[in-house]
């Protein structure tokens, strides 16, 4: 029978490591919660360390600096789960997760919670100083929760949850890395062009004058602009962009972007379609967990990172306050399709509308990324003619001088 190495907690916080035979990982994680333990690595003895699906990234080495990640919040909210399933209290679990943080600042922050923990507060108390990085969504979870004493099963729910939206996330994010290499490229190529190449040209084009054609003439300007001044063009490059970066991060650019991104030909609906994805699974989540339809409504609304939907969706709780069926006030937004209604409608009918949105949510992923490659097959091909036509201009606005050169000298 196989040999599997492990490290587990027990109730008490203190730890374990050793081997155990089983049949497979899934038996021996089973074993050692039988034991009363929480299983935190299990790996065959002959291989590498490789932490269990239930509770990634347990082994830490060493200790870095930096600060709070939703990647940091996933892994402890996975990592408590796993502890807390296994029937270790919270207090001993949050100590294990402090011996265990990779970064200064993980270990600040559940030292924070475990004190307060340890003065009487429940979790989602812990958390209020900590809802800039939570967010609502979380400390509501939390708080159903401890309500309903299914604090483990509700940290599970939130694990999955906060690894759908990531995968979600990471997939638009990898799928926009092409592009922006080719915008890239295109950009310092050009830069290239006119500030070395074209200058080798201008002593043949000198005794020209007014005789050269005009494309020439405009690409030798250019080229010589760029030779001269491009340190002016790098600091008004950097300052534009810091102004932009710092205009768009205020309300009245962030607005002002989020609207115009909806008005994107083909990423618009992509964008719209994401955003309701976020929106159906928050709500489903919270609904699932026995959250007031209001209370989980408001705060699904907040997950939106677009301001325009999100104010759009401002009129939909002080309707379903007033009788409202669901399905009628998300109409009256716009912004839901028929197919999202009649599924919101459907779970009205049927008692199971966070099945429903929680399913919508799961098509809408599909319909994101299919969308996404569609916007992006159409998208990579333009950027290369661009970056193409870019080039092929300098070329022939040079090809086109030496030509009127030859006609003189004959």
């Amino acid at each position: 029978m196989p040999e599997f190495a492990y490290k587990a907690a027990d109730a008490g916080g203190s730890m374990h490591d050793g081997r155990i035979e089983a049949a497979n990982r899934d038996a021996a994680f089973r074993l050692l919660q039988a034991k009363g333990w929480a299983p935190l690595v299990i790996e065959a003895a002959v291989a590498a360390a490789v932490p269990i699906v239930q509770a990634p990234r347990a082994v830490r080495r060493g200790r870095g600096d930096g600060r709070l990640t939703q990647d940091d919040v996933h892994n402890l909210t996975s990592e408590l789960s796993v502890m807390l399933r296994a029937g270790l209290p919270l207090d001993r679990g949050l100590r294990v997760l402090i011996g265990m943080a990779a970064k200064a600042s993980v270990a600040e922050l559940l030292e924070n919670v475990f004190k307060s923990v340890k003065a009487g507060k429940g979790l989602s108390q812990a958390l209020e100083p900590h809802r800039a990085l939570f967010g609502d969504f979380y400390v509501n979870m939390v708080r159903s929760g401890e309500v309903g004493g299914q604090l483990a099963e509700v940290l599970g729910r939130l694990a999955e949850h906060l690894e759908r939206v990531k995968s979600l996330r990471e997939s638009v994010k990898s799928a926009l890395i092409y592009p922006a290499i080719l915008v890239f490229v295109a950009a310092i190529s050009v830069f290239l062009m006119l500030g070395f190449v074209v200058p080798q040209f201008e002593g043949l084009f000198n005794d020209m004058g007014d005789a050269l054609p005009l494309p020439t003439r405009i690409i030798v300007a250019a080229g010589h602009f760029v030779g001269d001044w491009w340190w002016l063009l790098g600091a008004l490059f950097i300052g534009g962009g810091w102004l932009v970066r710092r205009w768009l991060a205020g309300p009245t650019g962030r607005r002002w972007w989020d609207a115009f991104v909806l008005r994107l030909p083909v990423l618009g609906g992509v964008s719209m379609k994401y955003e309701i994805t976020r929106f159906a699974r928050s709500m489903g989540t919270l609904l699932g967990n026995g959250v007031p339809i209001v209370s989980a409504l408001k705060i699904a609304a907040e997950t939106m990172s677009n301001h325009c939907l999100r104010d759009a969706m401002e009129g939909v709780a002080p309707a379903i306050k007033q009788g409202v069926r669901v399905a009628t006030a998300l109409e009256k937004t716009t912004l839901f399709s028929p197919l999202a209604l009649n599924m919101v409608r459907l779970g009205e009918e049927t008692g199971k509308l966070d099945q429903m949105l929680l399913e919508l949510a799961r098509i809408y992923d599909g319909e994101v990324q299919s969308g996404v490659k569609r916007a992006l097959t159409l998208l990579e091909p333009l950027l290369i003619l661009v970056l193409g036509a870019a080039i092929a201009a300098i070329i022939v606005a040079i090809l086109l001088g030496i030509l009127s050169v030859n006609e003189l000298a004959v």
